[in-house]
């Protein structure tokens, strides 16, 4: 698992690789992976949108922005948490994600709640070290 916390919002990632998803021999790899949202403060707290930085093995990047997450915008009261599971595919036998949340405070402030990079790995590749 992959963690960390913003201003009180704590984002856990487990990513999966999903072997029934994935044709190796085509160049796709696919992931899931599931974040759990957790709101830590004092305060209500409400997902507005996402943006995902994605670099497969060969350093090729793709960037996702979008409204909410899974066609929600989930309110998170103090002490709530809100999961989800969603999913990427990769021409690659690895990569890695990283992004940012914007959510709103009960003033409608908005403020940016990191995500942990998490790596993706095919479990049965050859991993080395240079």
């Amino acid at each position: 698992m992959f963690e960390a916390e913003t201003q009180h919002i704590r984002i856990e990632v487990t990513p999966v690789f999903l072997d029934e998803q994935s044709e190796p021999a085509e160049n796709r790899y696919v992931w899931a992976y599931t974040i759990r949202i957790i709101n830590q403060g004092e305060q209500r707290v409400q997902l507005i949108s996402r943006y995902w930085h994605i670099t497969d093995a060969i350093g090729q990047v793709q960037e996702v922005r979008g409204q909410g997450v899974v066609g929600e915008q989930p309110v998170l009261d103090p002490g709530d948490e809100f999961e989800y599971t969603s999913g990427t595919p990769l021409s690659t036998a690895s990569g890695i994600m990283r992004g940012h949340y914007v959510m709103h405070d009960e003033d409608g402030e908005p403020f940016q709640v990191e995500v942990p990079a998490f790596s993706l790995d095919c479990p049965y590749e050859i991993h080395s070290l240079n």
